[in-house]
């Protein structure tokens, strides 16, 4: 599938999201583990979410769900599974799957065979099994510590160990992996991390009962900051249901920001918006370029915090961009890109080496299609360097069978000189499959 994005035409109206990913990734596994029937509302749709709850069928657990209302019957998966043998789970391009897949497994006891596409097995997962060894589970990655990652069976007599660890990176799905595997710690955990990475996690693990907090640590004599996370394990048998309505996804939101943001005339606004403020890095970085983004309707469902977003297009210069903010815009970075390149000035991102352990190599890849279509780019170890101001050119892009590099290079086309063509633009639908259509009603000039 190819989609053809042109430019001319401003964008108006308004716009709702689908559900936030990460947390519809988390409300579905966190439901199976629940003692009850959850209720789940604004679930996400869409192919990386869709591997969790096959996964979730493997493991015996009962879900349906109806347009985007999901419904499941928690048990325990250990009451839903019995074999000794291990269940094959193919999470296919979902790295989020995997990583909370593992840590709910490794809670549970349950023999288990994770696996997935041939782009998730080269991502790293040696940040999931050295701690989760040092925890008492029994765990082999591949060579080279990718998938297939095997996990043995454990007798439920037998707790797995309480847990003190300093996350190299800041890590949302290292993070949630291991909360996870402490539900059956016989002690606190303590992870510590150098940025804050997002919170999902923990704010639905509260409202399940579960005991987690979070504290920021000064370090002395250093400017640099901890985020520690501990969580006491509770009674597994005795984890509250979930009700919930999930937000708009902020990350899927970010690619109609910055189409509106570059394209002459546009004015939209984005209802029913996330902002948890481990999300929100995008809408800082954008706004001390200049960017016009007002935030309305603020209010705060189940512990998430959400409101709509008023963006104008305007002029935009360049700025910079390291440290906590790069972790909390983590997954935007390829359309962020896309604003630096319509902006006046130099960008410039360092300290965001996490880029290139992506579905792609998101320096290289994204730094390559820019420099495809006429953009002053450098690559650098950690991050690039963009000069702004030049129209770009148009013609076919690759978006290297990543989600979020196939919307960027499509937003891109609305400020070029020609149509932009994205190849492969199926893989959208991993995340966001009304891309298209929700960009076409706004006004752009999108066909495929």
């Amino acid at each position: 599938m190819k989609l053809s994005v042109a430019p001319g035409q401003s964008l108006t109206g308004s716009a709702s999201l689908p559900g936030d990913k990460s947390i519809s990734h988390r409300a579905a596994l966190f439901a199976a583990l629940s003692a009850g029937e959850s209720d789940i509302k604004n679930f996400l749709v869409a192919g990386v979410t869709k591997v969790m709850l096959q996964a979730l069928s493997e493991l015996g657990v009962p879900w349906d769900l109806v347009d985007t209302t999901l419904k499941i019957q928690g048990s325990g998966l250990k009451r839903n599974h019995h074999s000794t043998e291990p269940v094959l789970l193919d999470c296919g391009n979902s790295g989020t799957t995997m990583r909370l897949l593992a840590g709910a497994l490794s809670a549970l006891g349950l023999p288990a065979i994770l696996d997935g596409s041939t782009g998730l097995r080269s991502r790293p997962m040696k940040r999931i099994v050295e701690p989760l060894q040092a925890m008492g589970v029994s765990i082999q990655a591949s060579p080279g510590y990718t998938a297939p990652i095997r996990i043995e069976g454990r007798a439920s007599s037998r707790k797995l160990l309480p847990l003190e660890y300093n996350l190299p990176v800041a890590s949302a799905q290292v993070k949630s992996c291991l909360l996870l595997a402490a539900l059956d710690a016989s002690g606190t955990i303590k992870l510590r991390e150098p940025g804050p990475s997002r919170d999902h996690t923990e704010r639905m693990l509260r409202g399940m009962g579960v005991a987690v907090t979070q504290e920021t640590l000064s370090i002395p004599g250093d400017q640099v900051s901890q985020y520690e996370t501990r969580l006491t394990p509770p009674n597994l048998a005795e984890l509250a249901p979930l009700s919930l309505d999930i937000p708009g996804d902020i990350s899927s939101a970010a690619f109609l920001i910055v189409a509106a943001l570059i394209t002459p005339g546009s004015s939209i606004t984005l209802q029913g918006v996330g902002l948890n403020p481990t999300r929100t890095g995008l809408l800082d970085a954008l706004q001390s370029m200049g960017a016009d983004i007002q935030i309305s309707n603020l209010t705060e469902s189940h512990s998430e915090p959400i409101g709509d977003l008023q963006v104008r297009y305007g002029s935009l210069r360049g700025t910079r961009i390291s440290g906590p903010l790069v972790v909390r815009m983590i997954d935007e970075f390829p359309v962020f890109a896309i604003a630096a390149a319509n902006a006046q000035g130099r960008t410039v991102i360092s300290q965001a080496e996490e880029l290139r352990h992506k579905e792609s190599d998101r320096i290289s890849d994204l730094c390559g299609e820019l420099l495809h279509l006429g953009v002053d780019v450098e690559e650098k170890m950690d991050g690039f360097a963009i000069n702004g101001g030049e129209i770009l050119k148009g013609g076919a892009v690759d978006p290297h069978r990543d989600h979020r590099l196939a919307m960027a290079l499509a937003v891109a086309g609305l400020a070029a000189q020609e149509p932009i063509v994205v190849q492969d633009a199926g893989i959208i639908a991993e995340s966001y499959p009304q891309f298209g259509p929700s960009l076409r009603k706004l006004g752009a000039d999108i066909r495929s």
